[in-house]
């Protein structure tokens, strides 16, 4: 007697060509590639969109680096939201995106330590805690780590660097880089035991789950180049991709991002919390 009567396999293998059917396959979220500097950002507004709209999303957060060298290589993303915008333009010009996008956001860099961890510096001099891990270092007296994203594919790291070049601390620091593979790790890293801080993402600085656990200055944006953000739609991107891309233009898109410190594009710069200029 077979295992399942002829009308029991008909059914079975109705079911599975339903389940790999173009319209199936097309009704699954789509995924988000994310630099991880919006962690936070992205995530609530994500949950706002969804709940006015119905339309799932599936968010990625990582490096920008590294997600342009996976959509290079016909990763399934439908939209990509770099902290870099040279990677969008880049894609663009091989033809891997629709367009060139849009600029969402401009970032900034903040240092970022534990909460007790020394006396929080001042805008002034906000590396004044790293020259005191450097001394504390060449006298012995441990090994205190200073945070960063990695510079090869992560625009923070990038800043991160820099700024480091910029008060000249570059090379001194060597010994105590720890680097992250992307800036959210790197926050991660600067709350971490044994470090001194980090050179984080303002956005990650300011969410409510690390802003628990530690305290932050921000870096003067003389010193590093402008973090400007680009986002666009990958090539063959379906309607609900599309309708995140157009709603993260909306104000109410603009208002969630610049609760996280990003600048709109062509904005004055102003902190979250002060009416925009």
């Amino acid at each position: 007697m077979p295992l399942f009567p002829r009308s029991g396999c008909l059914a079975l293998l109705l079911g599975l060509a339903l389940l790999l059917s173009p319209l199936a396959i097309a009704a699954a979220p789509p995924t988000v590639a994310a630099a991880s500097d919006l962690q936070f950002a992205l995530s609530e507004a994500a949950e706002r969109f969804t709940a006015e709209t119905g339309r799932e999303l599936r968010l990625n957060f990582g490096s920008s680096g590294n997600f342009r060298r996976q959509i290079a290589q016909g990763a399934p993303f439908e939209l990509y939201l770099s902290a870099d915008e040279a990677y969008v333009l880049a894609l663009h010009e091989e033809g891997h995106l629709e367009n060139e996008g849009v600029v969402y956001a401009v970032g900034r860099l903040a240092w970022l330590q534990p909460r007790g961890q020394g006396e929080l510096p001042g805008e002034e001099a906000p590396l004044i805690a790293v020259r005191e891990a450097l001394d504390a270092h060449a006298a012995g007296e441990g090994r205190p780590r200073i945070a960063l994203a990695n510079p090869e594919h992560a625009p923070y790291g990038v800043a991160a660097r820099q700024v480091l070049e910029h008060a000249g601390l570059w090379e001194a620091s060597a010994p105590l880089r720890v680097l992250g593979e992307n800036v959210s790790q790197a926050a991660r890293f600067a709350l971490s035991g044994d470090a001194r801080g980090g050179l984080v993402a303002w956005s990650l600085a300011l969410a409510p789950p690390i802003a628990e656990r530690g305290e932050h200055v921000l870096i003067p944006e003389s010193w590093h180049a402008p973090l400007v953000q680009r986002m666009a739609l990958v090539e063959g991107a379906g309607e609900t991709a599309r309708a995140f891309y157009a709603w993260l233009q909306e104000e109410e898109a603009r208002g969630i991002l610049a609760d996280y410190g990003f600048r709109a594009p062509g904005d004055g710069f102003h902190l979250p919390g002060d009416a925009a200029p």
